[in-house]
């Protein structure tokens, strides 16, 4: 996956520097990260990188096409490897606990909202909120 990534970014002429290889990691690491989250991580290997550089690194990566976010609640969008992009996301207002399901889940949905407002809709983005079955069962 480095690899790849090491590559998109020299194709589009930028370079890998050290601080974005940190946050590329860090993103893949935790999956589903705040640029907070982010932050603290890639602070254990490299104590001098602060926010703004977090943010800039994000949205340059994410320009890219190599990350992408989701919100998954107030606050802060949450990041993950845009190749691992590819599900919908739900979050349990109780626990916090974040699934990640098949976008098919949704193709019901989909398909209804192209047919009755002609709308296509960008699942990839899609969070739902609810109750977890470990939750309800309580």
């Amino acid at each position: 996956m480095t690899e790849v990534w090491h590559k998109e970014l020299r194709a589009r002429g930028y370079r890998v520097t050290p601080q974005r290889q940190l946050v590329l990691e860090a993103v893949t690491a935790l999956q589903h990260a705040t640029p907070e989250e982010v932050l603290e991580q890639v602070r254990r290997t490299a104590h001098g990188v602060n926010i703004s550089t977090v943010y800039r690194t994000l949205e340059l990566l994410e320009e890219l096409g190599l990350v992408t976010h989701t919100h998954l609640g107030h606050g802060a969008p949450t990041y993950h490897a845009a190749a691992d992009a590819d599900h919908v996301h739900l979050v349990c207002r109780e626990c916090g606990k974040i699934t990640e399901v098949s976008p098919a889940i949704a193709d019901t949905l989909v398909q209804d909202l192209r047919a009755e407002q002609g709308f296509e809709p960008d699942i990839h983005h899609l969070t739902v909120f609810g109750r977890c079955a470990e939750c309800r069962g309580r």
